[in-house]
């Protein structure tokens, strides 16, 4: 008997990021769209016959994406909000929606459930006309058979795709599902044309995220209609990053042909195969998320347990998720100490097949054996190995007097305020500047030994005397100094801290063009020396204003990492905070007086199911609270967090305890804020007014709008005027406009506040 193989999804960025470039330079207006097209036709063909080469039988089309998948579905749906329906080239609407225009603010982005991929959020509205346009999935359909690979076809559901939209009145999303239920039962007609029968993937991740009564009803219904559209179409509903079993035992009773689970991060899923026996059961036991080989021997137990339950020839071996979130292939990395126990995307595709054929066998060969025992020998695994103990860190640990900082926010404000003297309304920005070509060269000529350290150190000072003499010309009272020797926010401290292993080209996509490299935490983390106070104290002494240290926090370091599993996340996240602590330490040491401890990705972090928060919860705040805890009373400690819905959260970012927060909130208004209004938040707060992933720069009366609708709902004492987020992936041309525009616009309402505060 031979086993069936499926891959959920497979990166599109590129190897060498192709499709990153190609578009940067459409943006740029360097090169047309259809050289952007060519780029991808290219990448989809080598990521499909890689796949067929490899055995898998199930190879997924409509998974590539100029920007994201979501935002595609928009597109087939014909849900563009109404600003952007005017835009007569479809090109260019497609991508003012996510980026905005000269005319048009960008739709609002958040992350893809748990991962630190960024969707584009559906806006739907009573008005909007719903209208299929199928081009996009039957024409890669067609590309790939042309080349003889017969795809499934990957689709976003009808149901994800409301649970994570918003709409125009606030009200609830599935009220809209019996408008766009027909749209896709229209586009499987017009699939059920394009060959004799087509397996159709419908992701349905919402369903692992504790679905609510309005949605479980919803389930069984539409995907009894849907499967009722084309006896050629025969439907898979995949989820992942969590265990579904209450949608899983309602599309038991549907005719769809086969349902996809996630069993290495939903164990529970288990549960759900009592009812499952009539269904094909694609088996997540592939790592999609991290970047470990993997445990043939623990794989197959896992497969032989699902046997348990669903005869074996309706078993699919597949990836836990699409491998999106995974690098490309460690073809081109460099030999290391770990390398022989990572698998990136190209190695996972490989081991699904392996798998697979392991699974098939009734007897193992010998070579068959030695693989599996091979797999099994893991570096985590081992204890006593140097490359991954430190015992000073665990004794450290052990012996910590002082977890958390001295006194109240009410105590520590005071000594604060007396110290900084800062005005109502301060403005800052989150703490990058432009990452420009001639900062990226000297950094990666420094890399290559093409200039000498003192070379270097001449060029980041040039960049941080550059940003410093900018913000003190448009009048920012409390300056960051450019972040200038840091290509990312985590990479760079990874880089300074033991424990932590470097790719060479395992970049992993973020959101439209932006990639990031994450770093791999495979031993116990130190930090030997000083990360960032040269830097800080240069830029600290070239001006009077307030020049705030930057870090980033240990839950953050921790979720955007590729992260070792022979200890738990919690102890890793508290060796991190541990070495912050020091280096919090020493910049207060340097005289500086306000440090930023950026926790970007802390909700990013939170368990999909609510039983499982509060664990997280604890550890997560414990973690914060001890990389900040040598801070004292007069040091203001600030944080940032991105992309977060925080209405669930208010208390624990209470907890935090950090006495001022920057979020973002430029595209989503006054939503993310009422809570804070509701709860009484008392610390000091920055609501971002000033979109940084989208290139417009907003007049000065756009920034007054915004400030004036923030301070509907927060107290002007308390309040900070800045950005969304960090600068470095813009351009100065856009960043100086929109900069002084914010500054000008908050002199002006400043100045109201005081006028009539001298009435009173």
């Amino acid at each position: 008997m031979t086993i069936k193989t499926l891959i959920n999804g497979f990166p599109r960025i590129g190897e060498n990021r192709e499709l990153k470039k190609a578009l940067e330079n459409y943006w740029a207006h360097k090169v047309s769209f259809d050289e952007v097209e060519a780029a991808a036709r290219v990448l989809r063909k080598k990521y499909w016959r890689l796949q067929k080469d490899a055995g898998i039988d199930f190879i997924s089309s409509n998974d590539f994406s100029f920007y994201d998948n979501m935002l595609d579905t928009m597109a087939m749906l014909n849900a563009v909000p109404e600003r952007f329906a005017g835009i007569a080239d479809k090109n260019e609407r497609y991508f003012a929606m996510a980026r905005g225009n000269g005319k048009a603010a960008a739709m609002e982005m958040t992350k893809w459930f748990n991962t630190n991929y960024h969707f584009i959020v559906p806006e739907l509205s009573d008005d909007m006309v719903f209208q299929l346009d199928p081009a996009k999935v039957t024409s890669e359909y067609r590309e790939a058979r042309d080349i003889g690979v017969r795809t499934k076809i990957n689709i976003i559901g009808p149901l994800t795709f409301l649970a994570l939209s918003k709409t125009k009145d606030g009200g609830d999303s599935f009220k809209y599902l019996h408008k766009i239920t027909p749209v896709y039962k229209r586009l499987l007609e017009e699939i059920a044309k394009l060959d004799e029968f087509v397996y159709v993937q419908f992701d349905e991740p919402a369903f692992v995220k504790n679905p609510s009564d309005a949605m479980l009803p919803l389930i069984q219904a539409t995907y009894r209609e849907l499967a009722s559209a084309s006896g050629r179409i025969k439907i898979i509903v995949t989820s992942y990053f969590e265990h579904s079993t209450e949608a899983t035992k309602l599309l038991c009773d549907t005719p769809i042909w086969g349902v996809g689970l996630d069993f290495l991060y939903g164990k529970r899923n288990f549960e759900g195969l009592e009812c499952a026996a009539s269904k094909y059961i694609i088996t997540g036991v592939v790592d999609g998320r991290n970047i470990w080989r993997n445990d043939l021997c623990a794989s197959l137990e896992m497969l032989e347990r699902i046997n348990k339950a669903i005869p074996k020839e309706q078993i699919i071996v597949s990836t836990s998720c699409s491998l999106l979130h995974s690098p490309y292939s460690l073809k081109n990395e460099p030999e290391s100490a770990i390398k022989k126990y990572l698998a990136f995307a190209c190695e996972k595709v490989e081991e699904v097949s392996l798998l697979a054929r392991l699974f098939s066998s009734d007897s193992l060969s010998e070579t068959e054996k030695s693989l599996i025992e091979e797999s099994k020998g893991n570096l985590l695994s081992d204890p006593n190995s140097g490359l991954i103990k430190n015992n000073r860190v665990e004794d450290r640990l052990a012996k910590l007097s002082r977890t958390s900082r001295k006194g109240t926010y009410a105590e520590r404000s005071v000594l604060q305020k007396e110290r900084l003297n800062l005005p109502v309304l301060p403005t800052t920005t989150i703490g990058s500047f432009p990452q420009t070509p001639a900062l990226r060269k000297a950094r990666s000529d420094y890399r290559k030994g093409v200039i000498s350290s003192a070379g270097y150190e001449i060029e980041i000072k040039k960049y941080i005397d550059h940003c410093v003499a900018f913000q003190e010309e448009v009048g920012l009272d409390v300056l960051v100094h450019g972040e200038p020797e840091r290509n990312d926010m985590v990479e760079y401290f990874g880089e300074l801290l033991e424990g932590f292993h470097f790719t060479k080209n395992g970049w992993v996509q973020s959101y439209g063009s932006r990639c990031v490299k994450p770093p791999v935490i495979f031993g116990d983390v130190s930090r030997p020396e000083p990360m960032t106070v040269k830097w800080i104290s240069y830029a600290q002494s070239k001006t009077k204003k307030p020049m705030k240290g930057m870090l980033t926090g240990p839950v953050t370091i921790l979720n955007w990492s590729f992260v070792r599993n022979d200890i738990t996340r919690a102890e890793v996240a508290r060796q991190i905070a541990l070495a912050l602590s020091d280096e919090v330490a020493d910049l207060q040491k340097a005289g500086v007086t306000i440090i930023q401890v950026d926790e970007a990705a802390f909700r990013e972090g939170y368990p999909l199911r609510k039983e499982n928060i509060g664990e997280y919860e604890q550890w997560a705040l414990e973690a914060f609270r001890l990389a900040v805890s040598a801070a004292d009373m007069p040091t203001q400690i600030h944080t940032h967090m991105c992309y977060s819905d925080f209405n669930g959260i208010i208390k624990t970012i209470e907890a935090m305890d950090a006495d001022a927060l920057t979020i973002e909130t430029a595209r989503s208004g006054n939503k993310l804020l009422k809570v804070f209004k509701e709860t009484a938040y008392q610390n000091e707060i920055g609501p971002g007014v000033y979109d940084i992933h989208s290139p417009r720069a907003p007049s000065v009366a756009e920034f007054r709008e915004q400030i004036m609708a923030r301070l509907e709902t927060l107290d002007k004492k308390k309040m900070w005027v800045n950005p969304d987020c960090g600068l470095k992936t813009r351009n100065w041309e856009e960043v100086k406009p929109a900069l002084r525009n914010m500054v000008e616009a908050t002199a002006t309402i400043r100045k109201e506040i005081l006028r009539v505060s001298d009435m009173s």
